[in-house]
């Protein structure tokens, strides 16, 4: 008898065990990181697995190249259960295709409309949120200090006042504003931000959509902005690269700089303090239009062919947590969107970029080469270095970029 209580309960054991390990659940999830970001999110998996003992995270990390074109093959093949994009446009193809998960529910669930307000428009196609936005930094102007009091600007609010200091830093011999455009993209990010201050995200994200023609007046209005500033800007921006633009701002040789936050930490290796450097947002050109902001934005989504959808939206709500966001950013030094995360306040640039999106209501835009397509995003910029070398071929410069959109979102 006694014999087969314990044959009994060693039974009971080995069936307990069995169901334990059958009620663990698994959701895969595919990423593209870098060492400290990879790091930063081995960190949140490990909290979100002790925090939720029956799910276990499988990742799986590409290098950025090639998950561009894996992303492509696995959710049309064997999706993932998660999976790391961009908002915006950069989504919307598989959002229209089916491949990702309407996940409003989560949204709706978590009240991640209010916690995530400013990145909301990003996320939404359709009136529905196809993911959660966890990570963006801000772009802006840099200025330095040192020679607006040299000259005695003070910060402007509006962009005439901007182009009025412009004539102070003229008369200094100081570059009003600089950038480096051998590589193309730093002129898009100072085209982003005079469209959205001219005629706002909505717009914007037309226009890059392919939606609107860039013969439009409302592109022509945006250029002619471009143009009050384009005399002032560093004359041989073509042949430098963003680095060489970094160092005649370090230089005192030039005021401002339309730069990702990035840029900071190449400015102080270059020499420049929180003394010294000093950050703003673009100026109001528009006073109708609501205040936009550029802002790269990283995700995560469900796709449509998840096999444990359920699961994922859990992972997907504490991504979105205040908690997460505030652990994963202050470990690779970007932005948190969820509003009640907290940034390190002794870094004046995080603490300002994190004022300056959570509060906006206008949307977020990616920026140009994310939110339009790959040959249009470099015809475009093609064509916005060229205005800034020869404001006078605006003409060709925008019938060229209108028989490119006619064929490419055809």
């Amino acid at each position: 008898m006694l014999q087969f209580k314990k044959g009994a309960v060693l039974a009971l054991a080995l069936l307990s065990g069995t169901s334990a390990i059958a009620q663990q659940r698994t959701i895969t999830y595919y990423t593209d990181y870098d060492p400290i970001p990879l790091a930063a999110m081995e960190a949140l998996i490990a909290d979100f697995e002790a925090a939720n003992p029956d799910i276990k995270v499988t990742l799986q990390n590409f290098d950025h190249e090639g998950y561009k074109t894996a992303i492509r093959n696995f959710l049309t093949t064997d999706a993932p259960d998660l999976a790391n994009w961009y908002a915006g446009n950069r989504m919307a193809p598989f959002v229209n295709a089916g491949q990702f998960m309407d996940v409003s529910d989560v949204w709706a669930a978590n009240d991640l409309g209010t916690s995530l307000a400013s990145a909301q428009a990003s996320m939404t196609i359709d009136g529905k949120q196809w993911g959660v936005p966890y990570t963006y930094y801000q772009w802006g102007i840099y200025y330095n200090k040192s020679v607006y009091d040299q000259v005695g600007a003070k910060v402007p609010a509006t962009w005439d006042e901007f182009i009025a200091n412009c004539e102070l830093f003229k008369a200094a011999g100081i570059d009003c504003l600089t950038t480096g455009t051998s590589a193309l993209w730093p002129g898009a990010g100072i085209f982003d931000y005079l469209d959205l201050r001219t005629n706002g995200y909505d717009y914007h994200m037309s226009l890059t959509a392919g939606k609107t023609p860039w013969t439009d007046q409302g592109v022509r209005n945006t250029f002619a902005e471009w143009a009050k500033v384009q005399p002032y800007i560093t004359a041989n921006h073509a042949a430098i690269d963003w680095q060489d633009a970094a160092a005649l701002m370090v230089q005192g040789k030039a005021a401002n700089y339309v730069m990702g936050n990035f840029a900071v930490g190449v400015l102080k290796e270059g020499g420049m303090t929180n003394d010294t450097l000093g950050f703003m947002a673009f100026p109001t050109i528009n006073p109708d239009v609501v205040r936009a902001e550029e802002a790269p934005t990283d995700t995560v989504h469900i796709p449509a062919g998840a096999k444990n959808p359920e699961d994922a939206k859990t992972f997907l709500a504490y991504m979105a947590s205040a908690e997460a966001q505030t652990k994963w950013n202050a470990a690779v030094g970007q932005l948190p969107i969820n509003a009640g995360s907290t940034v390190d306040t002794s870094d004046p640039f995080l603490s300002a970029g994190f004022e300056l999106l959570s509060t906006t209501k206008g949307g977020i835009a990616q920026f140009f080469d994310r939110d339009a397509p790959a040959e249009m995003a470099k015809i475009g910029m093609e064509g916005f270095q060229e205005f800034m070398v020869y404001p006078d071929h605006l003409d060709d410069i925008l019938n060229r970029l209108e028989e490119a959109r006619q064929r490419i979102y055809k």
